[in-house]
């Protein structure tokens, strides 16, 4: 049975905003308030103690209603990326890789998994199976490079393919079904990729760990299906010839 559960509240034109609830479902945290008013609405309806927020990284788009919250529900630790504290002053607990965070009576752990931003962080909470990632890894792709490079992201993907296939991942954004398109002009021949094609229906997540690891081609550069499809034989050559092909795929 899983200690923590988990809703996600769709905000601005895509991206998510997941409130977490422990057992009692008395307290409550957050990943990457984008807005505001879906988080108010939903402790409206299902009231909670908000208790920790946890941010992946220092876009607009996954803290836009953080300072409103502050100011509605009054003091609440908001834990970052040491990296981004000062882009975020709101941060109380800053965090490095592998610090312990706890919620709910569960232990997680922060990961910096650079290479969308310097600073991004992925939390973990291994019994109950969950994997927040931000914007590194979504549902048959990954984040854009604006601040890492191609090294750093194909590293952080791989540490976070290394979790067991039955991770509930909780990406920022609901990109899968653009994802899944481009996915398949590299690995046309991946008859479980098109069979998640014809499957596709929003919402995608939580996404499976397993299941990426088996049709995502940004954590399949190793394989000869897509050394053939981009051209390159190193793990880190393919992974940055998919992101740059993905870059300007419509």
């Amino acid at each position: 049975m899983r200690a923590i559960t988990v809703r996600a509240l769709p905000a601005l034109d895509d991206n998510y905003i997941y409130l977490l609830r422990g057992p009692n479902e008395e307290e409550c945290a957050l990943v990457d308030p984008s807005q505001a008013a879906p988080i108010l609405e939903e402790l409206r309806r299902h009231p909670g103690r908000l208790v920790a927020i946890y941010l992946t990284h220092h876009h607009h788009d996954h803290l836009g209603g953080l300072k409103e919250l502050l100011e509605r529900l009054g003091p609440v630790p908001v834990h970052g990326s040491r990296v981004d504290q000062a882009r975020i002053p709101e941060i109380s607990v800053p965090l490095e890789d592998g610090d312990r965070i706890s919620f709910a009576g569960e232990e997680g752990q922060a990961w910096l998994v650079p290479g969308h931003t310097r600073g991004h962080l992925a939390y973990h909470f291994p019994r109950s199976g969950h994997l927040f990632s931000g914007d590194t890894l979504f549902g048959a792709g990954c984040g854009r490079l604006f601040e890492g490079s191609a090294e750093q992201m194909h590293r952080s993907l791989q540490r976070l393919a290394g979790l067991p296939d039955e991770t509930r991942i909780w990406c920022g954004h609901e990109y899968t079904r653009a994802n899944l398109r481009f996915a398949r002009t590299v690995d046309p021949d991946n008859a479980e990729l098109a069979e998640r094609e014809k499957r596709w229906a929003p919402p995608t997540v939580p996404l499976e760990m397993g299941l990426e690891k088996r049709t995502n081609p940004f954590l399949r550069c190793a394989e000869p299906a897509l050394q053939r499809a981009t051209g390159k034989c190193a793990p880190v050559e393919v992974f940055a010839e998919l992101r740059q092909r993905k870059d300007r795929f419509s």
